[in-house]
């Protein structure tokens, strides 16, 4: 029997639960001092995002800058003749005598990309230039008439949102011919419906702001009202649009320029270099792929400015 009590004994304090461990705490003063560490970094990463941020706009700033000191001034930057090429010295690969290399001819390629930049971007901005007066003045009746005039102009945009820019300018350029003029009048055209749908959403959040209410009340007549309080408050997206329009009329451009639509050779564009380069792309690279990062790079600053002049006008 003792034995049993003991057995017994024993086997109740192993079935007993452990005792409880003590919840250590840190102490106030290290939780503060946690809290306030996280917030730095929060902090810090919030700074280090912005700068970032300037930075990649201040590059894309410094990139349109040399791309338009390059169709406005192109001997400043290249003095050689783009025309004029030396035979035994085709095909070099970029150096620091020629940076971009040289083509089958012996011409220099940066040479040829800056002055080729003249006639690329007086196209992009013809285009851009097209599309921002007609697609705002279309927005600006659209929004400001109303009614039927609002729906049938709409209903026109609908359709050419629903063609790809690009389809369409190919389309128009075949119907017009070759040249960079007509290239231009194509891109332009169809942008049209992009600035017009902004502009005509703009119209309608500010015509009935209470300033313009109080003209239509005072007597003004209405266009004077489009043109005195509607059209100043509706134009600034319309302007941040264009910016980022820029960008894609380049790549539209070059692409249209690189189908042979664009300027005759050997007078140099940016898209007919890459169609000139493609014939040698497995011996001599730098052909295309120069000229193609030089627009991309002005494409994607195009884009960072715009997108920066946007968030500042919703601000």
């Amino acid at each position: 029997m003792a034995i049993l009590q003991r057995a017994d004994r024993q086997s109740d304090t192993t079935s007993a639960d452990p005792p409880a461990q003590p919840v250590t705490q840190l102490p106030a003063a290290k939780v503060g001092i946690a809290r306030r560490g996280d917030g730095e970094v929060r902090r810090g990463a919030r700074i280090g995002g912005r700068l970032r941020g300037h930075l990649g706009l201040a590059l894309s700033a410094v990139v349109l800058v040399i791309a338009v000191g390059w169709a406005v001034v192109p001997s400043a930057f290249a003095p050689g003749d783009p025309l004029a090429g030396v035979p035994g010295e085709k095909f070099q690969a970029p150096s620091a005598a020629h940076w971009f290399g040289t083509d089958n001819l012996g011409r220099d390629l940066y040479t040829r990309m800056v002055h080729g930049a003249g006639l690329s971007l007086t196209a992009t901005l013809t285009a851009v230039g097209i599309a921002l007066v007609v697609g705002s003045l279309l927005g600006l009746l659209s929004g400001a008439a109303g009614g039927i005039v609002d729906t049938a102009i709409m209903r026109v945009v609908d359709v050419l949102l629903s063609i790809p820019s690009l389809l369409m300018a190919l389309a128009l350029v075949t119907a017009l011919g070759f040249g960079t003029r007509n290239v231009a009048l194509a891109v332009g055209i169809s942008l049209i419906a992009n600035f017009a749908r902004v502009m005509r959403s703009e119209v309608l959040r500010v015509r009935h702001a209470p300033y313009v209410e109080a003209a239509h009340a005072s007597g003004v007549r209405w266009y004077a009202v489009l043109l005195r309080h509607v059209l100043p408050n509706s134009v600034q997206p319309v302007l941040a649009l264009a910016a980022v329009e820029f960008g894609m009329a380049v790549l539209a451009v070059s692409s249209l320029s690189f189908l042979g639509y664009g300027t005759k050779p050997p007078t140099p564009e940016w898209g007919s270099l890459i169609s000139e380069g493609r014939n040698f792309l497995a011996t001599a690279w730098w052909l295309t792929t120069l000229p193609g990062l030089v627009i991309v790079a002005v494409v994607l600053a195009a884009q960072r400015v715009g997108r920066f002049a946007g968030r500042s006008d919703q601000r």
